[in-house]
């Protein structure tokens, strides 16, 4: 499963924050690893140098092997909350899709 993040311009992409980003999502998705072929995550701060709560935001799109891509957004007042509650919807979202695709 292969990992890009972006990051705008008001959210600092250095190394170790990538790297945590991606261990965050590694583990909170690593049952879905085999079906994942790529994650696409967003990050961003919509208030940029004003200090209002829940202005850093996290998209992440999944490419999935045979499926459209799926994408979930989340809102929290820190990047590590925000990807964290993205990566937490994306996993109910696979976890749905995939329950759905059982039953019928």
């Amino acid at each position: 499963m292969q990992i890009n993040i972006n990051t705008d311009n008001h959210i600092e992409g250095s190394g170790r924050i990538e790297n945590y980003f991606s261990e965050v999502l590694h583990n909170t998705l690593k049952r879905f690893e085999d079906k994942i072929t790529s994650l696409e995550v967003h990050v961003g701060d919509e208030n940029a140098d004003k200090t209002k709560g829940g202005d850093k935001r996290c998209t992440i799109e999944a490419r999935v092997n045979g499926m459209n891509p799926l994408a979930v957004t989340n809102h929290a007042e820190s990047v590590e909350l925000a990807i964290k509650g993205a990566a937490d919807k994306m996993k109910h979202l696979l976890e749905h899709t995939f329950d759905k695709m059982r039953t019928y």
